[in-house]
């Protein structure tokens, strides 16, 4: 459910997948000592909370982390405190999970470089331990030590729960492309569901996860850490984060990646509906390459016709899921989210291609596994927390793209418009919000972080996720923003295959110097 808007990337989507994800933290401590807290600015129309003393926060800008051994050789786990509530510092604190590994060397150590792959929802900490500690390149974690926060009510960092295994699988397989009323009223109700859920088991945490208070967490760690500036390579959901930072702290910017953008002036159903056209160009992209293909299961014609018969198969698997060699059938929703999945990146176009060759044979196990891979969901049927933090943070950081049923279903043939294949699917899922028992606490904004050091915002051409437009316009908005571009497919571009990009990068991160304004990658 809702599985058309995460935002993250294309390395942590299929980590499980991958077997990369994160052991637990155990073993010995060190200490870091913390510098000295400073004010902080309000951002209009970002929620953020009322500013607070240099008196009330030096507790937390002043707090030592007890490092302890974690994961892989040379990782290292803490806990980091902050207010639950920045309106009220002196109240109840919230723990927030937190992980790095050291600069390796050779060079001068340059400082931390904190690290996000997006969502939101995702883990951080496992994005660390799983591939950034060890898959950036070497010249970066040379000099910098890698770092990494879980977001409050994600994974690590107090998470927000709503349903337990078996009833996520229900609701992952709930109808999105309702027929008639009795259908969409039983989506409404499985949206409702979860809202009851999250609201059930997570009501102190559940008003206090947005992306602004996400960001000062960000900064309290900075501090902590030893920084004077915050260096930071967010990917996806993470450049909202980190555009946020330089909101909030613009004179606190030291060198950031923002890798995918996001447009923060976009109001939740223009989101929606340019990311529902995103995933439409990604999906011409597999098709005009499938039908080159004797194994495309889509014919050979057109990529036209691969469409056509994309929406065939889902309106066939709609009235009669496949069957998988488990309790769980291949429902649309299912075979539509694993489809989505390869999406991300076109490496993973040959499993795709696989997975619908079987589908259409009477297996959908392979679909069935993009989907689990997708969710975060194990083999023992539990759950990871994405899927509800995602929903918590999205929920609170914007009002919801449609307050009733009716309003989706006079603005379907819009989102259809936007994608033959997806757009019915994409509209109906973007109801979930309207249902969210916290109300909406920011709203749709320029972000000019004026006064910022020059920040790089990177856009790749054919992104599904994070639409090419709106690295564009981050890049227009920031006071200093320059924008880097990546001619190609898939969701984000660093450590992505090109060379051209991850030099501009390095270039950027290790000397601070951002390439000029306007250089296209491929």
């Amino acid at each position: 459910m809702d599985n058309r808007q995460f935002l993250r990337t294309s390395a942590i989507a299929f980590a499980t997948a991958l077997g990369l994800l994160v052991s637990g933290c155990s073993g010995s401590s060190s200490t870091s000592e913390a510098s000295e807290p400073s004010g902080s600015s309000s951002v209009p129309g970002a929620a953020a909370p009322s500013p607070v003393s240099t008196a009330e926060m030096k507790p937390y800008y002043t707090q030592k982390l007890s490092w302890r051994s974690c994961g892989a050789p040379g990782f290292q786990c803490a806990t980091l405190k902050a207010p639950l509530d920045y309106a009220k510092p002196d109240g109840p604190s919230i723990k927030l999970a937190v992980a790095r590994v050291k600069a390796t060397g050779p060079g001068k150590r340059i400082g931390s470089l904190q690290v996000n792959p997006g969502g939101p929802g995702g883990s951080a900490v496992g994005y660390l331990q799983g591939y950034a500690g060890v898959g950036y390149p070497s010249p970066v974690r040379a000099r910098y030590d890698m770092v990494a926060i879980d977001p409050r009510g994600v994974a690590r960092s107090e998470p927000v729960e709503c349903l337990n295994g078996k009833a996520m699988d229900a609701y992952t397989q709930s109808d999105q492309t309702p027929d008639d009323e009795a259908e969409i009223s039983k989506l409404s109700t499985a949206f409702k569901g979860f809202a009851t859920g999250c609201k059930k088991r997570s009501a102190t945490v559940l008003p206090h996860v947005s992306t602004v208070e996400a960001a000062r967490d960000m900064d309290i760690l900075r501090a902590v850490l030893g920084d004077e500036k915050l260096s930071y390579v967010g990917a996806s959901y993470g450049t909202f984060l980190g555009a946020t930072y330089a909101e909030l702290f613009p004179d606190r910017v030291g060198r950031l990646v923002l890798d995918g953008a996001m447009d923060p002036a976009l109001p939740a159903r223009q989101m929606n509906r340019d990311q529902t056209a995103g995933f439409e160009t990604a999906f011409k992209s597999f098709a005009t390459d499938c039908v080159k293909r004797t194994d495309c299961p889509l014919g050979t014609a057109s990529p036209a016709d691969a469409a056509n018969r994309m929406k065939d198969f889902f309106a066939k698997v709609d009235a009669d899921p496949v069957p998988t060699g488990e309790s769980r059938d291949l429902t649309e929703s299912l075979a539509t989210t694993g489809v989505i999945a390869a999406m991300y990146d076109e490496a993973a176009w040959p499993q795709l291609r696989e997975g619908l060759t079987q589908a259409m044979n009477g297996d959908g196990a392979g679909l069935l596994a993009l989907s689990d891979t997708y969710y975060e969901r194990e083999s023992d049927g539990s759950y990871s927390n994405l899927m509800s933090a995602y929903s918590a943070v999205s929920c609170l950081d914007l009002p919801p793209a449609f307050a009733t049923p009716g309003e989706v279903s006079a603005s379907t043939a819009d989102f259809e418009k936007a994608s033959p294949v997806f757009g019915k699917g994409f509209a109906w899922a973007s109801l979930s919000c309207a249902y969210w028992p916290t109300p909406a606490t920011g709203s749709p904004h320029r972000i000019e972080a004026k006064g910022a050091a020059p920040i790089l915002v990177v856009g790749t051409t054919r992104d599904p996720a994070t639409p090419y437009k709106w690295a564009q316009a981050l890049a227009g908005q920031l006071d200093s923003g320059t924008l880097l571009t990546y001619d190609g497919d898939g969701h984000t571009a660093y450590g992505r295959g090109s060379d051209c990009i991850d030099t501009a990068i390095n270039t950027y991160l290790l000397e601070g110097t951002p390439p000029s304004s306007g250089k296209r990658c491929k």
